[in-house]
C-alpha cells in the first residue's frame, strides 16, 4: 500500500472492534477492508458536520451517500451497504432503536400476538402469519370493534378474495376466527364473531400429487458439485429431502444435536412443536458427515446449515426450494420446488409396494387420511378394484356383436 494511511474521523475508537466483529461473522478477508474503508469515509464525513456516532440513522446515511455523488466518488457505498456497521454500532450499545409509537392497532396486535404465544402456543411462523392479518384487519376496525358486524367481516373477505388463491382464502378465514375469538375472549366484542365467518367454498384433496422420474431425483443430486463447500451443502440438503421427505422447514430448523450418530437417528422439529424421531440411512448420513466437516463454516450456531454469504447465519427455509431451483437449472430440468421431492419419494415408495400406513409414518403425518391423496397415484391398485364402466341398456359392445356375427 502507498501513501498515508488516512484517519477514520469519529469512526476512529470503533474500527477495530468492527473488523473483529466483521470477521466472526464471516466475511472476507477482502470484504472487511472494504467496509472498514467506507467506515473510515463516513467518519471522516462526519468530522466535517459534526455528527456523533450516536447520531448516525438510515437519514444520516443518506446524506452521506448524497455527498459522495456530489464529490464525484467512484465507490460509493449502496443503499444498505453500511447497514453492518449500523448493526454493529447497535450491538456495541452506541445505536438504541427507536420505540415503536404505541398506537391502538399496534397495543392491540401485542395483546394479540402474546395471546397467541401463550395460550395457543403457536410456532413462531404461524404467529406471524395470524398477526399480519390481524394487523390488516384492525388498521381498518380498530376504532369499531365493539360494534363489528358480520357485514364488516364479509365484506374484508370479499375484498380479500378478489386478490387471493381459494386456498390463500381459505387461509385467512382461519386467520380471522382466530382474531375474533381472541377478541371476544378478551371482552372487546360483545359476542362471538367467530362463526359469523364464511366458510371458501373448494373441494379438498381433489389434484394428484405431482412427482418427478427417478432418474430426474439423481440427475438434480448429481448436478451438486461436491468440491465445492456449496455444492456439498446443497448435495446433504437435497438428500435430506429426496431420501427422508423433510419439510423446508425441518431442514432449516436441524441442529447438530439432532443428529445421534451412534443411534444413526436424527430428531426432527416440525410443525405444531412436534418433535419426530427418523432413521438416518448411510448414504444421507455420509452427505451430513461431508457437509459438517468439509463445508460448515467454525461457528457458535448450532444449525447444521448456514448461508454461504457472510453475514453467517442459519438458513431460512425458503432456501430450500433456492437449492432446488438450482439443481434444476444444472440439470436441465424444468423448475420443481423441495416439495415436489417429498411428493416422488412417496410416490416411488407406494411404486415399490409401501403401503399407505408406511408411507403416512415416512411424511410424518398426523392424520392419515392427509396420506390418502397418494392412493392416487397407485394405480396397480386402483385398476384391481374398479369397477367395470357401466353400460347403458341394450347397448352392445364391439366384441359381443362381433362374437354373434
Amino acid at each position: 500500500m502507498t501513501g498515508r494511511r488516512r484517519k477514520p474521523g469519529r469512526m476512529g475508537s470503533f474500527i477495530e472492534g468492527y473488523r473483529d466483529w466483521l470477521a466472526g461473522r464471516g466475511y472476507t478477508s477482502a470484504t472487511v477492508i472494504n467496509m472498514l474503508a467506507m467506515a473510515g469515509d463516513l467518519g471522516r464525513w462526519m468530522d466535517a458536520h459534526d455528527l456523533a456516532p450516536a447520531d448516525l440513522d438510515r437519514e444520516v446515511i443518506i446524506g452521506f451517500r448524497n455527498a459522495m455523488r456530489v464529490a464525484g466518488r467512484r465507490c460509493v457505498p449502496g443503499a444498505h451497504g453500511l447497514d453492518p456497521l449500523l448493526d454493529y454500532l447497535k450491538h456495541v450499545g452506541v445505536l438504541v432503536a427507536s420505540p415503536v409509537p404505541a398506537t391502538p392497532v399496534e397495543t392491540l396486535v401485542e395483546r394479540y400476538r402474546t395471546w397467541l404465544v401463550t395460550d395457543r402456543g403457536l410456532a413462531e411462523a404461524t404467529v406471524e402469519r395470524y398477526v399480519k392479518l390481524a394487523r390488516t384487519f384492525l388498521t381498518h376496525h380498530v376504532g369499531t370493534v365493539e360494534s363489528l358486524t358480520g357485514a364488516d367481516i364479509v365484506a374484508f373477505l370479499l375484498v380479500e378474495g378478489q386478490r387471493l388463491s381459494t386456498g390463500s382464502v381459505k387461509g385467512r378465514v382461519a386467520e380471522l376466527r382466530s382474531l375474533l375469538r381472541f377478541l371476544y375472549l378478551q371482552g372487546l366484542t360483545p359476542r362471538s364473531l367467530a362463526t359469523v365467518v364464511p366458510p371458501v367454498a373448494g373441494w379438498r384433496d381433489t389434484g394428484v400429487p405431482k412427482a418427478i422420474p427417478a432418474e430426474d431425483v439423481h440427475r438434480l443430486l448429481d448436478s451438486c458439485d461436491r468440491s465445492d463447500p456449496v455444492g456439498i451443502r446443497d448435495y446433504a440438503i437435497l438428500m435430506l429431502v429426496a431420501r427422508l421427505g423433510l419439510r423446508s422447514a425441518e431442514v432449516a430448523r436441524l441442529k447438530l444435536d439432532d443428529i445421534d450418530w451412534r443411534a444413526g437417528q436424527i430428531v426432527l422439529r416440525g410443525k405444531a412443536s412436534r418433535q419426530d424421531g427418523m432413521p438416518l440411512p448411510c448414504d444421507v448420513g455420509e452427505a451430513l458427515s461431508d457437509h459438517l466437516s468439509q463445508a460448515r463454516p467454525s461457528t457458535p450456531l448450532r444449525q447444521v446449515f448456514l448461508a454461504a454469504k457472510a453475514p453467517t447465519r442459519p438458513i431460512p427455509p425458503g432456501l430450500v426450494s433456492d437449492v432446488t431451483h438450482r439443481a434444476c437449472d444444472r440439470a436441465g430440468l424444468p423448475r420443481i420446488g423441495a416439495h415436489r421431492l417429498r411428493h416422488t419419494l412417496a410416490t416411488e415408495m407406494l411404486r415399490r409396494g409401501a403401503t399407505i400406513v408406511e408411507v403416512s409414518q415416512v411424511l410424518r403425518h398426523r392424520d392419515l387420511a392427509t396420506t390418502a391423496i397418494y392412493a392416487k397415484v397407485d394405480f396397480a391398485t386402483l385398476r384391481g378394484i374398479a369397477h367395470p364402466w357401466p353400460r347403458p341398456a341394450g347397448s352392445r359392445c364391439s366384441e359381443c356383436s362381433g362374437a354373434r356375427r
